[in-house]
């Protein structure tokens, strides 16, 4: 058995950097050991990072009885809880995954299309004109209502601002490196009352299960048969036993959407319109590919534009947001490469680095939409959404819903960046986004078509 090799600086100061500035950690790692290597970032186990393709695919394709798909418990349980279907292994996994399946297929899109526009049309319609404004945070309005909206059918109300305002505080609780730090080191969670943020952490999360289960418990003591929301579909899911998600179930697996089906896509939104307007070439490749829709254009029509799905799926490559896929546990000896891992350590494919290998992306620094017009790239080569068996359940929901967003907004503003602020990208608890300052404006209307 024999690990790879990694960085020689001590294994608290991996853990600093990766907390603190991972990209650099990756890169200087990489370079140093090439496509697999090992990172120390918690007391008890080593983490193995590979950006082979040949080795993703082994990894994704990998039985249970290798590789177990539970490595993300610490980090994760304590957002989105032990029954979230990030945390499933095995049957109780697949099982999950089929019942939370049908919402975000088929027909439902369509409805999706509607919401998204909708929200997004409101949203910017209180944009100021002349004014910088944080767009991150302006995108994380527009993509927390329409989760909201989506999976509880409703967006106003008491309930859902109370709602709204406690996602947004217990998320703010890791916007930043320092803020995030309290996930990766467990000394942190200790529960001071109010004087601390695990302490905050923990009254804002129970706040949130409260108004979750209330919603449930609304929606079973007044059964509406004409819903066809989220929640309402997930209530009316039966297993193959006809068994329901119990309430617990019902509870993780909301807090995962909630949580995980907008944070991300708030800042793969912010990347896009920050290189949508760095590069002058590329905003005007996709506003004149906007303007050759018709008068009122099917969101399906949105969705199928070649150019604005290139510019999505490269905002996607260059700064992935989720920087490596969930790890996995090794259960008996794996190879990997050229090592056997012992059982015990963890395993994970690094989306970052994968996406930029110069032998797949040619010149992978520089923002160029047209590679994935060019070239069809497989699921070992690109996966900003993780792959396998634990591909993002959301993935298309998250794709249709950056296309609409991005048409939106670009079809009825005119937003240039604003000179001289920096957009870099830093940790966001687990995930990658760029800076939530003023960087972009709004200079005025487009007279051109909007999207219906």
């Amino acid at each position: 058995m024999q690990l790879p090799p990694g960085p020689s600086i001590p294994k608290f100061l991996q853990l600093i950097k990766w907390i603190f500035n991972p990209l650099q950690l990756m890169e200087t790692s990489a370079k140093e050991n090439g496509d697999c290597f090992t990172l120390w970032l918690t007391n008890k186990q080593p983490i193995v990072f590979v950006s082979n393709p040949q080795a993703i695919q082994d990894i994704f394709t990998s039985s249970l009885q290798q590789l177990d798909a539970r490595g993300s418990s610490q980090l994760l349980q304590p957002l989105v809880g032990q029954n979230s279907l990030l945390l499933l292994s095995g049957a109780s996994h697949q099982s999950q995954r089929r019942l939370l399946t049908p919402p975000f297929y088929g027909d439902r899109m369509k409805a999706y299309g509607e919401i998204i526009t909708d929200i997004t049309r409101e949203v910017i319609s209180k944009w100021q004109f002349n004014q910088p404004f944080a767009v991150r945070s302006a995108m994380q309005e527009i993509s927390l209502k329409v989760i909201l909206k989506a999976v509880f059918g409703i967006n106003t109300g008491e309930k859902f601002s109370k709602l709204e305002s406690l996602l947004y505080a217990i998320l703010d609780l890791s916007s930043s490196p320092w803020r995030s730090a309290i996930s990766f080191l467990p000394g942190l969670q200790v529960d001071l009352g109010k004087w601390s943020p695990w302490g905050i952490f923990l009254n804002k999360r129970q706040q949130i299960y409260e108004l979750l289960f209330a919603e449930i418990q609304e929606r079973k003591n007044h059964p509406d048969p004409s819903r066809h929301d989220i929640l309402s579909l997930m209530m009316s899911a039966r297993d193959e036993n006809g068994e329901p998600m119990t309430d617990i179930e019902l509870r993780d697996e909301l807090m995962t959407l909630l949580v995980a089906g907008h944070e991300t896509t708030a800042s793969a939104l912010a990347w896009a319109l920050y290189w949508i307007h760095r590069l002058p070439n590329v905003k005007e490749k996709l506003i004149s590919e906007l303007d050759t829709l018709g008068e009122k254009p099917d969101s399906n029509e949105v969705f199928r534009l070649p150019y604005l799905s290139a510019v999505c799926q490269e905002t996607l490559r260059i700064y992935p947001i989720g920087m490596i896929t969930l790890p996995r546990i090794v259960q008996s000896s794996f190879k990997v490469m050229d090592y056997e891992l012992p059982a015990g350590s963890l395993l994970v494919a690094c989306i970052y680095l994968t996406h930029r290998r110069p032998d797949l992306y040619p010149q992978p620094q520089e923002f160029k939409p047209e590679r994935f017009l060019e070239k069809q790239y497989s699921p070992y080569e690109y996966l900003p959404f993780g792959g396998g068996n634990r591909r993002c359940l959301g993935m298309s929901f998250a794709l249709f819903e950056m296309k609409l967003v991005l048409a939106t907004i670009l079809s009825q503003l005119d937003l240039t960046l604003v000179d001289h602020v920096p957009v870099v990208p830093q940790r966001r608890g687990v995930t990658l986004g760029p800076t939530d300052t003023k960087w972009l404006i709004a200079t005025g209307k487009r007279p051109v078509k909007s999207i219906a």
